[in-house]
């Protein structure tokens, strides 16, 4: 069993019909998965955060990165304006 644990769930994550923790019983399976969902979490949620995949052992894991702080105070999910 592989399973897809994000670290730290924000605020964008806890909202989405996403899953943490789910398990999968390919290995490949759950890096397809893994993949999508941090491609979708870059692509699609607010843009404060950075998601990373990385490896360890059976597990697959989603990191959150803080990205550098803009002006204003603005996260540049077009709502601020």
């Amino acid at each position: 069993m592989t399973k897809i644990n994000v670290l730290k769930e924000c605020g964008c994550f806890r909202e989405s019909d996403l899953v943490n923790n789910e398990e999968f019983t390919s290995k490949d399976e759950a890096l397809l998965k893994a993949q999508h969902m941090v491609n979708y979490m870059n692509d699609e949620f607010c843009g404060k955060h950075n998601f990373i995949l990385s490896e360890a052992g059976n597990e697959l894991q989603i990191a959150v990165d803080m990205k550098e702080e803009r002006s204003g105070g603005c996260c540049g999910g077009g709502h601020c304006s």
